[in-house]
């Protein structure tokens, strides 16, 4: 059992939920970090965490984030779930609806994994994982507005995994390629729809696993994906 912290940066009730249940089970002191922090009440409730409103994409509300993280104990793992997407063909996405997306999505990967990085650095441990998506490898027709937070945000994750390896920080990427299931506490599978769907409970142990994983054998990136999903 453990008392550090650990951090998930853009919070909500799908995967966020499964690592902050888990997190807790586990022993960490868990700190949920989100825009609306009102929809979280049950979850904390439930899980004891901490619930901080943060903007991702501003400077001043993700150091605050990080300040809050602190208090509550040594830092050792960090988990950036905030997403930013603009639909639409390429002749009709706002401009400043994309502008947004990679803000959230990109910048604020930067702002979270450079917080992330001073606090580990110091300590000499700790993990840095990031959520990415199938267009963090394929940029779709129509899919422009989401493939290039995601792209920004791989490449985010490859640079510090490279960076930060050798000074025993632990940097993943994690593909997610395909549809998560609805969060159900307790429910790790979808049997009447063949697991067709990801289990937000199956991935979080996943990346609790990569979290522990012996350091002669990190993982840098790897794709969690349905067993009917085509790829």
């Amino acid at each position: 059992m453990t008392s550090e912290v650990a951090v998930i940066a853009g919070a909500g009730l799908g995967l966020s939920a499964s690592l902050a249940r888990l997190f807790t089970k586990e022993g960490f002191r868990v700190v949920l970090a989100a825009r609306n922090v009102s929809k979280l009440s049950t979850l904390v409730d439930e899980t004891s965490a901490l619930a901080v409103e943060t903007d991702v994409a501003d400077v001043t509300s993700v150091e605050n984030l990080f300040d809050v993280a602190d208090k509550a104990g040594p830092l050792s793992l960090v988990v950036f779930n905030a997403s930013g997407r603009a639909r639409g063909p390429i002749a009709d996405l706002q401009p400043e609806a994309v502008k947004q997306a990679l803000l959230v999505g990109a910048y604020g990967g930067f702002l979270v994994g450079q917080q992330s990085a001073r606090r580990l650095l110091s300590r000499g441990s700790g993990s840095i994982l990031f959520t990415g998506a199938t267009a963090s490898v394929n940029g779709f027709s129509g899919s422009a507005g989401f493939a290039m937070p995601k792209f920004g945000l791989r490449g985010l994750a490859q640079s510090m995994a490279r960076e930060l390896a050798p000074k025993n920080i632990h940097v993943a990427h994690f593909i997610i390629d395909g549809v998560i299931a609805p969060n159900e506490p307790g429910r790790a599978s979808e049997p009447d729809r063949q697991d067709r769907r990801l289990s937000p409970d199956a991935i979080a142990e996943t990346y609790l696993a990569i979290h522990r994983q012996h350091r002669s054998a990190w993982t840098w990136e790897l794709e969690l994906r349905p067993w009917v999903e085509n790829f």
